[in-house]
């Protein structure tokens, strides 16, 4: 019998996020289930779902949760950047996805039952994410229009992340780069000078 009073809505959501991130980053997204996170935190699923409403819902907490410390590890990394903030901001992409690479892969495993969009707070995470980086371009790109930096970020977060994925599914590996890291800081930053020397 699960235990049906021991916590308030807030502590039982904050019991279960910490549950189910620890349950991700050791089973990753095809082997999660929400009935196991339930049984260890010691309430029955019907207590999850009546907390997040879904196994979606559930989805959606973990993965908020790990944009949140994303955007967070890299503002910390911008901030002891020192002169080569875009060094630091493509390293700490790796970096965040090497140390945490399951629950990153799930943030793009996830897709909603029913098809549609995530919940608009939900993309506002994935949103201020990707503002830590259109922060950097605009840095690099002073005179260029603020729609101009963001559609050039979208495609250069694309580039990192390619290089990224290719990294931890070891596809790399079999096709002999080393430095996939590195790779994909050449790319930004060719992409940043061809960018700036259009503005001149």
């Amino acid at each position: 019998m699960g235990r049906r009073s021991d916590h308030t809505r807030i502590e039982l959501e904050e019991l279960f996020v910490a549950e189910g991130r620890r349950q991700l980053a050791e089973t990753g997204l095809a082997r999660f289930s929400a009935r196991e996170v339930a049984k260890r935190v010691g309430y029955s699923i019907g207590t999850l779902y009546n907390v997040f409403g879904s196994y979606d819902g559930l989805m959606l907490a973990l993965n908020a949760r790990t944009l949140a410390l994303w955007a967070q590890h890299l503002r910390d990394r911008l901030a002891a950047a020192g002169d080569d903030r875009i060094r630091a901001l493509v390293c700490g992409y790796f970096e965040f996805a090497r140390d945490n690479p399951k629950a990153w892969i799930a943030i793009y495993e996830h897709h909603m039952a029913d098809g549609g969009p995530a919940p608009e707070s939900y993309q506002a995470l994935a949103a201020d994410l990707m503002s830590v980086a259109a922060g950097e371009v605009a840095r690099e790109l002073p005179e260029a229009a603020a729609e101009a930096v963001l559609a050039l970020t979208r495609s250069l977060v694309a580039t990192v992340h390619g290089h990224c994925a290719f990294a931890l599914y070891r596809t790399f590996s079999m096709l002999g780069e080393t430095a996939p890291a590195d790779a994909a800081l050449a790319r930004v930053r060719e992409t940043l000078e061809a960018a700036k020397t259009r503005d001149r």
